[in-house]
């Protein structure tokens, strides 16, 4: 199998555990939780900022020390496609989550610097979007993106994908730090599908072909994305979310699109 692919490592509990020591690069740390009603866990910040974000379900976000955040959360199904519910949580802090019902949260993580106060961040501030046209069409709700200040290093999005469309597509990359032509930004996405017996396509590769993978994601799975592009598809049938966990040296989102395929930027169906 494919190191750029993560099955779950388990159905409930902490079913994903991404950090820069695993993934082999510097910044971005990413962890799953899917909570049965009532569990309770506890999660300490170390040095990172973290961005948590109820994919679905509710829970009561508490803090050792600091402001409660009370129960976040609204939507029981993440294709309800209802705003998320976030919080920024600040450098060196630990805080409980206690499952009100079955959820899923997910914990993105990336250095960060003190000063930045824990909150709530969406779902007031998160805008729904489209993007694309087409079958490139696709739904966005940026949580976390450059336009938020919101977070040091943290950029956070979730993306809905209809059944037989394509997402971050046309392929683009963002492995250089280059401000402001493109910025090195890694990249993790947490795909789930619907119906959940479904499956989608992600392709990984660089214009050199040093990498070059197409992976069969499936529910519940994470991609990673060191470097390269990574254009990704689902079937007629299927509709696909993610949520993105982007960070770097730069809190900016600067891409190239693939050569071979900037044409389609110019390309009306």
């Amino acid at each position: 199998m494919s190191t750029l692919l993560v099955r779950p490592k388990s159905e409930y509990g902490k079913t994903h555990e991404i950090t820069p020591e695993i993934a082999n690069w510097k910044f971005v740390g990413f962890v799953v939780y899917r909570l049965k009603t009532g569990d309770t866990i506890k999660h300490c910040n170390a040095d990172n900022e973290s961005i948590i974000v109820l994919v679905e379900g509710k829970a009561i976000i508490s803090m050792t020390h600091g402001p409660n955040l009370g129960e976040l959360g609204d939507r029981m199904d993440v294709f309800e496609k209802k705003p998320p519910h976030a919080a920024y949580i600040e450098v060196q802090s630990e805080w409980t989550a206690t499952a009100t019902t079955d959820c899923t949260i997910g914990v993105c993580l990336a250095p960060g610097s003190q000063g930045r106060q824990t909150q709530r961040i969406g779902p007031e501030g998160v805008h729904y979007m489209t993007r694309g046209v087409g079958t490139n069409t696709r739904e966005i709700y940026n949580i976390a993106m450059e336009d938020r200040d919101v977070a040091d290093s943290l950029l956070i999005t979730e993306v809905f994908t209809p059944h037989g469309n394509w997402s971050s597509y046309p392929p683009h990359r963002h492995d250089e730090d280059d401000y402001p032509n493109i910025t090195y930004l890694e990249e993790t996405y947490y795909h789930r599908l619907n119906p959940s017996q479904g499956f989608g396509f992600q392709r990984v590769f660089t214009d050199d072909g040093q990498i070059d993978e197409t992976m069969c994601v499936q529910n519940h799975d994470v991609v990673l994305v060191p470097k390269g592009h990574h254009p990704c598809g689902t079937p007629f049938g299927y509709e696909m979310y993610y949520l993105n966990v982007m960070a770097g040296p730069r809190r900016k989102w600067r891409f190239k699109t693939s050569p071979c395929h900037e044409w389609l930027n110019n390309f009306q169906p």
